[in-house]
């Protein structure tokens, strides 16, 4: 096998490569293709693989293996000749994601003192975890106008190779080469700003990160993650705010600089009908609970149309409190299905538990609670009246021990 390093470690803009196929197979895990080179960056340091494709076939990822680098592809491909392309646009953002954190590691350390102790690259935002307890807003912002400053000083960014011997007289920052790592050590330099060992792929200048933007932070393991995004990210993140406030526009009827306070007085405004309608409610289910317990014959029932369990609950509470000769049963269709009460005041020989366990059974469901009071949940009512039926033999039976 050939030790010249993969041609995205030569050419890292290099988009498209004429190769051959030199092993393939179709294993149950899928189809695989091993290249005598490629522009597929495998992924590894934090970096996702990238994607593309061999001929017309779709490559997913690609990832190192002792046989060189296997291309995990969605169809087989046969040996010989081939032509093998990466995502262009999906490698460029993760040049620019990449290259972005070395420029936010290196300033976060030497000009404010917070080392990075890990790095993720994802698919909408990128993070860096730094070792100190919490950031302010004002500090991340002067993160900020520094890496903005950096950028357009348009830094040259290169690549070089180094025996080991050497790095170690070189003011390299690295948190440890891979384990059994040998031979000469790859290293990206930010010209006269930083120098890290890394094997991922990274913009040629400093000027092509376009910007940098901080997201926000979290705590993580003592430290600090900071998210960010940087060149089309944050172009494609400020259109999807700018859609927003759009829309938000157009609800509200209200400008940018009045967004927040209308929603706020909105936000109040339903807080209010909310709990006026919950006063409503409980007066409802009281009124309920009063007129069955004014109507009671020993047994009363009421159907409801779209009332919750907490109404339920209400006005039984309230039958109870008025009538505790009587027993009462109520019923309602919900969005969460067929919903159930049953409660039993305390001069009646009756044992709601195992009255509203017979109701259940009838109509398919299940049945808890404690007291006097039970309820319960059926997918349907449609047996509400057998269950009815059920109910009365018990009450009779407890008539006549």
């Amino acid at each position: 096998m050939s030790t010249r390093p993969p041609a995205w470690e030569r050419q890292p803009y290099l988009r498209e490569l004429n190769t051959e196929v030199l092993a393939c197979g179709d294993d149950p895990g899928g189809a695989w293709a091993v290249l005598a080179d490629t522009v597929l960056y495998p992924e590894g340091g934090g970096q996702p693989s990238d994607r593309g494709w061999i001929g017309e076939v779709p490559v997913h990822s690609a990832r190192r293996a002792p046989e060189g680098i296997v291309h995990e592809l969605a169809s087989p491909v046969a040996p010989g000749p081939a032509t093998v392309r990466v995502d262009w646009e999906r490698r460029f953002d993760h040049m620019q994601q990449h290259t972005a954190q070395h420029l936010l590691t290196a300033l976060a350390q030497d000009r404010f003192g917070w080392p990075t102790t890990a790095f993720h690259l994802g698919e909408r935002a990128s993070d860096i975890e730094l070792d100190v307890a919490a950031l302010s807003n004002h500090q991340l912002r002067e993160l900020e106008d520094a890496a903005t400053a950096e950028i357009r000083s348009a830094r040259p960014v290169r690549c070089r190779m180094v025996k080991p011997e050497e790095m170690a007289a070189l003011p390299v920052r690295t948190r440890g080469l891979p384990a059994g790592h040998s031979g000469d050590v790859r290293l990206i330099e930010i010209d006269g700003l930083d120098l890290n060992t890394c094997g991922g792929t990274h913009v040629a200048s400093l000027c092509e990160l376009e910007s940098v933007v901080l997201l926000g932070t979290e705590p993580m393991r003592g430290g600090t993650r900071v998210f960010y995004a940087a060149g089309r990210r944050v172009r494609t993140l400020l259109r999807e705010h700018l859609d927003i406030a759009s829309e938000l526009r157009a609800v509200l009827g209200a400008p940018n600089s009045e967004l927040a306070a209308v929603a706020r007085s909105k936000l109040e405004s339903l807080r209010n009908a909310e709990r006026a309608t919950r006063r409503l409610l409980e007066e409802a289910a009281a009124t309920l609970g009063e007129l069955l317990a004014a109507t009671t014959q020993g047994f009363s029932c009421a159907h409801l149309e779209g009332r919750d369990m907490p109404f339920l609950q209400h006005a039984a509470r309230r039958f109870l409190a008025l009538a505790p000769h009587g027993v009462v049963l109520l019923t309602s269709d919900s969005p969460a299905g067929g919903l159930f009460c049953l409660a039993a005041g305390d001069t009646v020989a009756l044992d709601p538990r195992s009255a509203a366990e017979v109701f259940a059974a009838a109509v398919g469901g299940r049945a808890g609670g404690s007291g006097r009071i039970y309820q319960g949940k059926a997918s349907s009512l449609a047996r509400r009246e057998a269950g009815i039926e059920a109910l009365h033999s018990v009450l009779a039976a407890s008539h006549n021990p």
